[in-house]
């Protein structure tokens, strides 16, 4: 439900470092989904993630599950809003972590629906389609930053206009996971995953689900639906028609 990474040693942590550790852990302390401090949200901590080089199955969530995480953000503080935009936006757009953590405010084409990926994987551009129920939760953030008089920041930022970090995100899917009652894992790319899963089980093409997701070959897309669509594949095989007599594949019996 980002890639791992590996601990590669503590950073020295600087001044803006502790303002937004102390500041977002206060935040999701009044949100009711905070725990105890972990090694990536401690000062000095590493930025990376502990399992970095390890292969895990790939998580596909059920809509009802990212509803479930959405509403585990409370509407009620700045943090919970800017999450669920957060969340919204990687669900239905597809973004990895750090595409989305890159964007700037005037990424986003509010009336054609679009965002401007400006530092993709590779460094590549590309614009990607929203649709309008994800990017009417990411204007609510808009506005609400707005209101707290954040200026010239990053779209996703700390309530002090500073660039949010991803190993805070890191850390606060797992809670809002526990909150929500979610077993298994729950990490940025899961939302990739199962972005590419509903826009294959939504009739997507093979390659407009590569332009959608930004790969450079097909074929990467191609291995990529087999990890994490492999139901629709499955279905698209069954209802190939007869080999011999051209025959369409009768319809699945209940």
């Amino acid at each position: 439900m980002s890639n791992a990474s590996r601990l590669v040693g503590p950073r020295r942590p600087t001044d803006c470092d502790a303002v937004t550790l102390y500041t977002e852990a206060s935040l999701l302390r009044v949100e009711g989904c905070y725990g105890p401090v972990v090694a990536s949200t401690a000062p000095g901590a590493p930025s990376e993630p502990f399992n970095r080089g390890k292969r895990f199955p790939p998580e596909v969530y059920e809509r009802e599950q990212v509803d479930a995480l959405m509403r585990a953000c409370s509407t009620r503080y700045p943090t919970g809003i800017r999450n669920r935009a957060l969340i919204a936006l990687m669900y239905r757009g597809g973004l990895r972590l750090s595409e989305a953590l890159a964007l700037r405010p005037s990424d986003v084409d509010w009336k054609r629906g679009m965002v401007h990926v400006r530092h993709g994987k590779g460094d590549e551009s590309r614009r990607q389609p929203i649709d309008v129920a994800a990017l009417d939760v990411v204007d609510r953030w808009r506005q609400r930053r707005a209101e707290l008089g954040v200026k010239r920041a990053p779209l996703f930022c700390t309530l002090e206009g500073k660039l949010l970090s991803a190993s805070y995100v890191r850390t606060l899917l797992p809670r809002l996971a526990r909150r929500a009652g979610i077993d298994g894992r729950v990490h940025a790319h899961g939302f990739r995953h199962t972005y590419a899963s509903e826009l294959a089980r939504d009739g997507f093409s093979l390659l407009e689900i590569q332009a959608l997701l930004g790969h450079k070959r097909a074929s990467t897309t191609d291995r990529y639906l087999a990890r994490v669509a492999p139901e629709q594949l499955a279905e698209r095989v069954r209802s190939r028609p007869n080999w011999q007599t051209g025959a369409a594949a009768p319809a699945p019996s209940d």
